[in-house]
């Protein structure tokens, strides 16, 4: 069952291009989601404002911007450095790294094998499975025992805030989509559709377009702590902010 293509089962309802331009038109969403997101929360002119006011300082080299490009890739970016939590951050690289794998396997079933229901090779359909699989883990450990509000104040799991909108919505798809493509259940699969919209179609409203503005934000965070005209944010995760001898840590839970 795991190296079946699930999306070549339903080819036998829905033609495979109304799937494709489903997949497209959620693409769509989320760059126009995000978009929005820039201009309504202002985010791209904050992020300009304060590179201008680094270029002012110390001009930094070709090198050294590079070198702090690839730290925040490394630390921040693959491996969720700003995390100091181990359980927040496993939970969190399990959920990054499973919707990665979900994502692309996804795209790659749809647009190059629609109809193969073993396309060969059969790793897509694996992967898919897999990196499902690791959503709901780190997902869920983080919904019903990671949270701050859960962990630390004793709220209920099953309360429910604007700010889960893509945690929960996240959760709901892939849940779906692994219960339909267990059971072929075309109610499911409706189910899963629904879901994967709110998902996609709600990114000015949800957390999604946070993990495409987090990578700006380090890498400005980074260079305004290597010119010397510091950022109004937290120091870098390995570089705990000085002040006169004591060093500030920042903990994230």
């Amino acid at each position: 069952m795991f190296g079946i293509n699930p999306f070549a089962a339903i080819s036998a309802h829905i033609p495979p291009g109304v799937m494709q331009t489903y997949v497209v038109v959620m693409i769509v969403l989320v760059v126009a989601g995000t978009l929005f997101d820039i201009v309504h929360k202002g985010s791209a002119k904050y992020f300009f404002a304060n590179w201008r006011k680094s270029r002012k300082s110390r001009q930094l080299r070709g090198g050294e911007l590079a070198s702090i490009a690839l730290k925040t890739a490394a630390v921040d970016v693959l491996a969720s450095g700003e995390f100091c939590n181990a359980r927040r951050r496993i939970a969190h690289l399990l959920t990054m790294y499973g919707f990665v794998l979900y994502l692309v396997s996804t795209i790659a079933l749809v647009f190059f094998y629609p109809t193969a229901p073993k396309p060969r090779p059969d790793l897509w359909p694996h992967l898919w499975w897999i990196g499902g699989l690791m959503v709901l883990a780190g997902g869920y450990w983080f919904w019903f025992f990671i949270r701050a509000d859960v962990a630390a104040e004793g709220n209920s799991p099953f309360r429910v805030m604007r700010a889960d909108l893509f945690v929960l919505s996240l959760l709901a798809s892939v849940t779906l989509g692994l219960l339909w493509a267990w059971t072929q259940s075309m109610a499911l699969f409706a189910l899963y559709i629904i879901a994967t919209t709110v998902l996609f179609g709600s990114v000015p409203w949800s957390k999604f377009a946070h993990m495409f503005f987090k990578p700006a934000a380090a890498f400005e965070k980074r260079v305004s702590y290597a010119d010397g005209t510091r950022s109004n944010l937290p120091a870098p995760a390995d570089q705990p902010e000085r002040f006169g001898t004591r060093v500030k840590h920042v903990r994230n839970y």
